[in-house]
């Protein structure tokens, strides 16, 4: 195990952890997974090295354990015709408390990891392709990886990661999102596409075409009744409505008074949004000042609220399971209340720990009962 802490110490932390708040006749434990490298291309191990890094959220975001990240799979020879860095970089995470599963996709795999004793269950590598931002269906039976460096999108079973089929979207497929009622995915390929593809997830075909967006889409999220999606796109400090029924641009949302800059890491100014689950918010990265920017969404077009400056340049935002809490890349957690923040991700070296790629996943009884959503979206069904 990489960097992994002595056993004396885990365990006692552990036991701390098990002083948490009972549910249902069961202690509960709350944790944050995340995946490293994973910032930006995923390749920088300055932000907490690799592997996955487990925090507390009940006493302070206290490292837990790094699990690490075997493989028995060769490198490939290339990635979207480019060679591929000696290390493994993070593309996307998803999770299921119920099946116990931890989903992992990389420049190389998609990898499943069993929540309970941290041990490897499969990978797959498809086409001899790595794969971008997963999704994982809320019954954590189906995942969607868009493949690098081929315009399609692979569905597979969650359980064994076999092929089940793929679907065609021109352009390099990228972020992906499934809605919590199950019934549609959500496609975002860079590339000279301007649009989002909404995928049936009963036929697994493409439905409707979202856009076209001023500038090619890049990170997105949706509410809850699935009529609107926010997204950043290119050389934009701010980001675009679209309506969800009828495909087309609302409204084009702009920082004001803010100079745009560009982002050190992904090259333009915002990359990273979120919806807080009560729909009142839209959560906004700017990249290259370092700064989350919070926007009231209970008018339209939503206007700026308020700022939170964070350590680094975030590329990406979610929030907890019960939406208290808010995590952009940086390590930063942000009370949503208050807009403050509370505590930040360190290492078991005390050394920042930054990543795109994490989410919440509670436990009841020792075992994984609920996971969260790299995403954050809206969750008002009515």
């Amino acid at each position: 195990m990489i960097g992994r802490t002595p056993a004396l110490v885990a365990l006692g932390l552990l036991a701390a952890v098990a002083a948490a708040v009972p549910m249902h006749g069961q202690q509960t434990q709350r944790f944050i997974y995340a995946a490293l490298p994973g910032v930006g291309g995923g390749n920088n191990m300055s932000y907490g090295g690799a592997g996955i890094l487990v925090f507390d959220i009940d006493h302070g975001h206290k490292f837990v354990k790094r699990v690490a990240m075997p493989t028995a799979l060769p490198l490939p020879a290339s990635t979207n015709g480019r060679p591929v860095p000696p290390q493994e970089s993070i593309k996307g995470i998803a999770a299921h408390g119920p099946s116990a599963r931890l989903y992992v996709s990389t420049n190389r795999r998609v990898a499943a990891f069993d929540l309970v004793t941290d041990k490897l269950v499969w990978e797959q590598r498809y086409e001899e392709r790595g794969t971008d931002r997963i999704a994982l269906s809320p019954d954590g039976t189906t995942i969607y990886a868009p493949e690098l460096g081929a315009p399609k999108w692979v569905v597979a079973d969650a359980r064994t990661g076999a092929l089940i089929t793929t679907i065609d979207k021109p352009g390099n497929p990228h972020n992906t999102q499934f809605s919590d009622d199950g019934t549609r995915v959500y496609f975002e390929a860079e590339g000279n596409t301007r649009t989002m593809s909404v995928v049936d997830a009963k036929t697994r075909t493409i439905v409707k075409e979202i856009g076209p967006f001023g500038n090619m889409v890049r990170p997105f999220t949706f509410n809850g009744r699935q009529t609107l999606l926010f997204a950043n796109i290119n050389d934009f400090l701010g980001f675009e409505i679209a309506d969800l029924k009828t495909g087309a641009i609302l409204h084009h949302v702009e920082v004001p008074g803010v100079a745009a800059g560009k982002s050190p890491t992904h090259g333009i100014p915002s990359h990273g949004i979120a919806m807080t689950q009560d729909e009142t918010e839209i959560w906004m990265a700017d990249n290259a000042n370092n700064y989350v920017r919070i926007f009231d969404a209970t008018v339209m077009p939503p206007t700026l609220k308020t700022s939170v400056k964070v350590r680094d340049e975030p590329g990406w935002i979610t929030f907890g399971i019960d939406g208290r809490l808010g995590y952009p890349s940086t390590g930063d957690v942000i009370d949503v209340r208050t807009k403050q923040i509370v505590a930040t991700l360190q290492d078991e070296n005390g050394a920042n720990a930054e990543s795109e790629k994490m989410l919440e996943i509670d436990f009841a009884g020792g075992k994984p009962s609920v996971a969260g959503d790299q995403f954050g979206k809206g969750k008002k069904t009515n």
